[in-house]
């Protein structure tokens, strides 16, 4: 009884965010902004410390976790975002093979979430072995490479028409 009544709040629940699905593209693309940002200075901060040698200190280590958090979180919001999205009703009726020859239901639904997903997992790879590293110049250059590569990821799939409009 009780798995049942927590699958009805959930059904509510996604039912109110549908109707809220602007606010949380609007949200969805901000916090993007603010992902990005915290991702260079990360990345920058990285490499700084890396050309001049500098010890791996507290400070460091608090960059690099807010950018991993703020992305952590917009991974969240676009988990909420593709299960209320419009664009996943549209897949439903069309099939799969429709979704894979229109440019945009692919974009939305294949090619952004899943290279997001893969950026999100190489941050949190130079996050996570950036702890296990002992000399300061490798847990900078985990954090540079790794934080690097997921932002080009990123970069590459955002919905640039549709951001820049």
């Amino acid at each position: 009884m009780r798995v049942f009544l927590h699958v009805l709040l959930i059904f509510a629940f996604l039912n109110k965010i549908k109707i809220m699905y602007s606010s949380l593209k609007d949200l969805h693309s901000y916090w993007a902004i603010g992902v990005l940002g915290l991702l260079v200075i990360a990345i920058l901060n990285s490499f700084a410390g890396l050309s001049q040698r500098k010890p791996f200190l507290d400070r460091d280590k608090k960059i690099a976790m807010f950018a991993l958090i703020f992305a952590h979180v917009q991974f969240v919001i676009g988990i909420i975002m593709y299960i209320t999205s419009p664009y996943l009703e549209t897949a439903k009726q069309l099939g799969m093979g429709a979704v894979m020859k229109d440019k945009t239901l692919r974009l939305y639904l294949v090619e952004h979430p899943l290279i997001n997903i893969i950026a999100l997992v190489l941050i949190t790879i130079g996050w996570s072995t950036h702890k296990r590293a002992e000399d300061d110049a490798v847990k900078f250059k985990k954090i540079a490479y790794l934080y690097t590569a997921g932002l080009l990821l990123l970069l590459s799939r955002i919905p640039w028409s549709a951001w820049l409009s």
